[in-house]
């Protein structure tokens, strides 16, 4: 069974939980930050990943501490999950649409940090109201962050949108698909899918 559990403890966050790869989308999560609760909702459903999420942060000063400590969970999470990464796809790229808001989404499990946020939009984001407490560039820090604990390549390409919700709605979601895609096992693949014969 390839899941992780989800602990980590701060001045700053208090944050449980469980992640389950091969799962059927159910979820519990409670971060909150009830914007935030929504789109990691959208990204386990749509991705089949079962995912319980317990967070208390200092949201009495901003989101940033609790937002930026659950990224951190996530992607070690997945690390974890994943063991050596015996038999996985590696790659996933996937777009979605989100009425007037489109985003596609690369992901390379390969070991290796990088992280590309495109976004030349007409409207900026960074400049509108912000959704329950979150902002636009909140959401860009989570997946920064989150790429980075777990130690992969992530692609955002924003292509349209006015509306933030829906722009960051669509990111999510198409982030959920292609780690789907990317964690998928593939019975042809017999051991890791890396020329080196490993993924750190």
């Amino acid at each position: 069974m390839r899941s992780a559990k989800i602990k980590r403890k701060t001045t700053e966050t208090d944050i449980t939980g469980e992640l389950l790869i091969d799962g059927k989308g159910n979820t519990d999560i409670k971060t909150g930050i009830g914007f935030l609760d929504h789109m990691l909702t959208l990204f386990a459903f749509h991705g089949l990943f079962d995912l319980t999420l317990k967070a208390k942060g200092d949201l009495s000063i901003d989101t940033h501490h609790t937002n930026e400590d659950i990224a951190i969970c996530l992607g070690k999470a997945f690390k974890e999950a994943l063991g050596d990464c015996k038999g996985i796809k590696r790659f996933g790229s996937k777009e979605v649409p989100m009425d007037l808001a489109s985003a596609k989404v690369r992901v390379d499990i390969g070991g290796r940090y990088a992280f590309l946020w495109k976004a030349p939009l007409t409207a900026p984001m960074e400049k509108l109201q912000k959704e329950g407490g979150y902002s636009f560039n909140d959401g860009k820090d989570f997946f920064d962050t989150l790429a980075k604990s777990a130690n992969i390549n992530l692609h955002v390409e924003i292509y349209s949108g006015e509306d933030m919700h829906h722009v960051l709605e669509a990111v999510f979601k198409a982030f959920g698909t292609a780690m789907d895609e990317a964690t998928q096992i593939d019975v042809r693949r017999k051991g890791v899918p890396s020329t080196k014969g490993r993924i750190d």
